[in-house]
């Protein structure tokens, strides 16, 4: 039997490692890239719209692709194409940043690279979960994002090294280094996991046989499995997580904020790396944490932080205010992306856990969208200052919502 197949149960350590090796390679390559994005557009001649409109469309690719792999994920036994393809997809293209010569050639790129994230997301979830007992999802969830925001630590890291010495272009190539290992981990490393609710096909498959193999009791047994439906506390916490995502815009407009007040360019990668140390510190315990109390309170916490990260983004009183509100910045992703994950998949039923996580980041991935388009437009009409203020009061109004349990 081999080591991919879904009848040989994974050790929960092995998958949660081979995950958190494949996030943290991945998040290098990735986050090498990304916080150089806003200098090269500008050197392309593209500006605030531009960016808005990249990260929206790249954003709502990712949403409907989330949406398809989270309904497929329920309805097959192996998971593991899913997210290998996924991985090399996004992996292959990221080199390809080095030779355009438009923006609308990075808009592509970006395209394909959240398609193929959207592809990966919920099979990789769901086996996270179906390796690790209920009680600790909080912990597994934190232990990989951890591992992720680690690698955007280093990303940002080797981009500053590689800048000086390679430019730009030359960090795009240099990406593709961490991006093949994190298709080898993923194909080496990851073990199949088996999914206890096979699809209605699938059973009426395994009932077709069992009567041509004359053995009626089984195929009396072999009824498909019911869908099942979402309850009404998952779509409490997705409006509350809905309203607050149509203010959660690109970071890259935080990085052009930045630069608006008076941080160079090359220094675009370090805040990447100030937010992503206190990101990769926090999130562990913060899953953890959550195993043991409100995950709802904890990610309240988590949106009042980020609105006034937003509100001193908005006044940008100086440059030292902004080096330590990125820092403290952090603290909102930790304190909501292993927790929100943990709460979503804690709330349904077993056999319906791809469906939740794929309507969960669809509708919040569209919400995304709107909130990249939103922002380019008020920064473009209204200044710098008033698309911050206003996710920062759509944080605190959701805040309130994920404390007050639906009836």
């Amino acid at each position: 039997m081999s080591a991919d197949s879904p009848e040989s149960p994974p050790s929960a350590a092995r998958n949660i490692y081979a995950f958190g090796a494949t996030s943290f390679l991945n998040d290098t390559a990735s986050e090498m890239a990304y916080w150089v994005l806003p200098a090269f557009l500008v050197s392309l001649g593209a500006g605030p719209a531009q960016l808005g409109l990249i990260e929206g469309l790249a954003e709502s690719v990712a949403s409907f692709a989330k949406l398809f792999s989270g309904y497929l994920t329920d309805r097959i036994d192996r998971r593991k194409p899913l997210v290998v393809a996924g991985y090399f997809v996004a992996n292959a293209v990221k080199p390809l940043l080095a030779v355009v010569t438009a923006w609308w050639h990075i808009l592509l790129i970006r395209f394909s690279d959240r398609l193929a994230k959207g592809v990966r997301g919920a099979p990789r979830d769901v086996m996270v979960a179906e390796s690790v007992p209920k009680q600790r999802l909080g912990a597994a969830y934190g232990l990989i994002q951890s591992m992720d925001s680690a690698g955007a630590i280093v990303g940002p890291l080797a981009a500053l090294l590689l800048l000086a010495r390679c430019g730009i272009r030359g960090v795009f190539l240099a990406a593709a280094v961490p991006g093949a290992l994190t298709v080898l981990v993923a194909i080496f490393g990851v073990r199949e996991t088996r999914n206890p609710h096979p699809s209605a096909s699938s059973g009426q498959a395994f009932s077709q046989k069992t009567r041509e193999m004359g053995h009626p009791s089984l195929s009396s047994n072999a009824a498909p499995v019911p869908r099942g439906s979402l309850p009404g506390s998952f779509y409490f916490v997705l409006v509350a997580v809905t309203i607050f995502s149509l203010g959660n815009s690109s970071d890259m407009f935080l990085v052009m904020r930045a630069q608006n007040v008076g941080i160079p360019v090359a220094m675009a990668p370090l805040l990447g790396l100030v937010f992503n140390i206190t990101y990769t510190l926090g999130s562990w315990p913060a899953g953890w944490f959550s195993d043991r109390f409100s995950r709802r309170w904890i990610a309240a916490a988590g949106y009042l932080i980020f609105a006034g990260t937003y509100v001193v983004f908005g006044r940008a009183p100086s440059t030292l205010a902004i080096w330590i509100t990125m820092a403290i910045y952090g603290l909102y992703y930790a304190l909501t992306q292993p927790v929100l994950k943990a709460l979503v998949v804690e709330s349904v039923k077993q056999e319906v856990r791809g469906r939740a996580l794929g309507v969960f980041a669809f509708v919040t991935s569209v919400a995304t969208l709107a909130a990249s388009l939103i922002t380019g437009e008020l920064w473009k009409h209204y200044g710098a200052g008033m698309p911050f203020y206003f996710s920062a009061g759509l944080a605190v109004v959701s805040a309130l919502l994920l404390v007050i349990k639906p009836q």
